[in-house]
């Protein structure tokens, strides 16, 4: 078998303790991960744990997707302005946008399926969940927390609930895009202009090929915190219970000396 440094001889396990992150294997819905890659590239595979590949293909949307001028177009095509809208496209970049979009839903939806299948061995195999780690700069542990709370802070700042679940990479690239979005799109200027009640001016300070990221950016952001919150206190009631299995005849002589006493 596959040797792990933290759980022995299993092959598959369920979850993996960083000091800066907790990856975990669990059941999923695959055509809710494709409905995210569709509705962001990169998502589905964040919701899966590929970060790297999820980070990727994000920074390559918001590139491939700038350079092609595809929002601008579509927000040209909802307001009627058709013709404005073609002219906006670069057929150059969006010929090149457009295989790499359709791999991401792809290939979100079979990650998806592959997991669930090793999530199940990794039920069978029951191997043990660490669920504690420290280093000399950092520490993470498994303990319950509250999903709609974590929701909370993420409805209230992308990215903070994902902090709060010591989901420490993803919750900072969350935090900075959407302070990037903030900034480019000019949605903080609009919020200032509104409670002056200046609505004559709030349209023209708006950016739409970076406000257009946002509404899929905030939602994800707020799914994402709680999904793992729910799947985290799933997992802490896991390791509670293997380790009360493990440990129960040892502790028992010891518990019934202590009540002789």
């Amino acid at each position: 078998m596959d040797r792990n440094p933290d759980t022995g001889n299993y092959r598959r396990y369920l979850a993996y303790f960083g000091t800066l992150n907790i990856n975990m294997l669990h059941l999923r819905k695959p055509w809710v991960v494709a409905w995210w890659s569709a509705a962001f590239p990169g998502f589905g595979h964040l919701l899966l744990g590929s970060q790297i590949k999820g980070l990727i293909l994000i920074l390559w949307e918001v590139g491939i997707n700038m350079q092609s001028g595809l929002n601008k177009s579509m927000v040209s095509s909802f307001t009627g302005r058709v013709d404005l809208s073609k002219q906006l496209l670069n057929p150059r970049w969006v010929l090149l946008y457009i295989p790499v979009y359709i791999y991401a839903i792809w290939d979100s939806y079979r990650k998806s399926i592959e997991q669930n299948k090793e999530w199940m061995l990794a039920e069978w195999e029951r191997a043990p969940i660490v669920s504690f780690k420290m280093r000399g700069m950092s520490m993470n542990h498994l303990d319950k927390s509250s999903p709609s709370l974590a929701m909370a802070w993420s409805m209230l700042m992308p990215g903070l609930g994902q902090l709060y679940l010591h989901r420490i990479p993803i919750g900072f690239f969350l935090l900075a895009g959407w302070i990037s979005f903030m900034y480019l799109s000019g949605v903080a200027e609009i919020v200032l202009l509104m409670l002056e009640e200046n609505n004559i001016g709030v349209w023209h300070s708006i950016n739409p090929q970076w406000a257009l990221y946002m509404p899929s950016f905030y939602c994800f952001s707020a799914y994402e915190a709680y999904v793992y919150s729910v799947e985290y206190n799933k997992l802490f009631d896991k390791a509670q219970r293997q380790w009360l299995e493990r440990n129960y005849g040892k502790l028992r002589p010891g518990l019934c000396r202590a009540a002789g006493r």
